[in-house]
């Protein structure tokens, strides 16, 4: 297959049309203003719609009208931006409505700076708006991964009638990579007879809602909602492994980190630490077992998370290892990028403890 050169956002936005994305509802924002910029250029070519809306909060309910009526829907924002569509992701959660947001990080809190940043861990996977709500959560750490997940994206949240979120630190949205557009093979999914499409030969209306006002009818779908997410828990779970084996000191990391850590874990082992790393590609659901597992390891000394944050991940990992081995953390903050020697330096700290 032939390898082209793409920008990170331009690619994320080509692969959400290939996966059959019609529907574009977005508001400028640094560092994914490529996104919105090549949907407009794209879309009416394959016969959809792209609407500048007048505000984020806007965009998002878009979407939900768009999804509402069963055209694959997506929007995109960067951190702040994505702050103001959490209203709307939670009534799209609410009413069972599949969804794309796209969020590539930038620094906080507030507006921040314009640098990557992985600081909204907690928002994309406790759900930021309000309720008992989950969203399945992918997180790229190359341009072909974002490419193969923004359209697997579209078929998870087909599959389950819900909003998926696509992470991405701004690293990933601005760099240029060779990827390969592979042929998407879709999974069988449901039809999409819920729609709010015209009501055709049907015998009833469909209506699109979240409002429901009595507890006990509210509890009912609550309820409903909790097993499709036990579902996705059961069936979505994704990760990396690399150089596990026998390895004392394992790197947990996402996106752009793991790139970092996996390189500072090939400088380590020349140097006679067995470094390895364990990478969440989904970081809702989270890999808690297999990270259990691995912490169960006769060869595994230690932990350290590395992350463009203050520790937010680090709170998953110590779920799953629990009081089986140490964890440690080093971080960057505000748009900072953790360098290969700074986490080595820190690596062989934490190794010198443990030994």
């Amino acid at each position: 297959m032939k390898r082209e050169i793409w920008k990170g956002s331009e690619a994320i936005a080509e692969a959400a049309i290939r996966a059959g994305c019609r529907g574009f509802f977005g508001y400028p924002i640094t560092p994914q203003n490529e996104i919105p910029e090549y949907m407009s250029l794209r879309m009416p070519q394959v016969g959809g719609v792209f609407v500048q809306a007048e505000s984020e909060v806007a965009a998002i309910n878009m979407v939900y009208g768009a999804a509402g009526s069963g055209v694959r829907a997506m929007t995109s924002s960067s951190s702040p931006g994505v702050s103001l569509k959490q209203e709307g992701i939670s009534y799209a959660a609410g009413a069972q409505l599949p969804a794309v947001i796209v969020n590539v990080m930038r620094g906080g809190p507030g507006l921040g700076s314009i640098q990557p940043s992985q600081a909204d861990y907690f928002q994309a996977t406790r759900g930021g708006g309000n309720g008992d709500y989950r969203t399945p959560v992918l997180a790229p750490a190359n341009l072909q991964e974002a490419v193969d997940l923004v359209q697997e994206a579209f078929d998870i949240a087909d599959q389950y009638r819900t909003p998926v979120v696509v992470l991405a630190d701004g690293l990933i949205g601005q760099m240029m990579e060779p990827i390969v557009w592979k042929e998407h093979k879709q999974r069988p999914l449901p039809p999409k007879d819920w729609a709010s499409s015209g009501r055709g030969d049907r015998d009833h209306n469909n209506f699109i809602n979240s409002l429901l006002i009595d507890a006990p009818s509210c509890e009912k779908h609550n309820e409903e909602l909790l097993k499709i997410y036990a579902e996705i828990e059961k069936n979505e779970v994704r990760w990396e492994e690399i150089m596990l084996e026998d390895a004392e000191l394992v790197f947990t990391a996402y996106g752009t980190p793991a790139r970092i850590a996996i390189t500072v874990a090939e400088n380590l082992r020349k140097k006679g630490i067995k470094a390895g790393v364990f990478r969440p590609i989904t970081l809702w659901p989270f890999p808690y077992a297999r990270l259990r597992e691995i912490a169960e390891q006769a060869s595994v000394k230690v932990f350290l998370d590395v992350e463009m944050s203050a520790g937010q991940m680090v709170e998953d990992v110590k779920l799953a290892v629990g009081d089986r081995k140490p964890i440690d953390f080093y971080g960057r903050l505000g748009g900072m990028i953790p360098t290969v020697s700074e986490i080595e330096a820190k690596a062989e700290a934490v190794m010198g403890e443990v030994k």
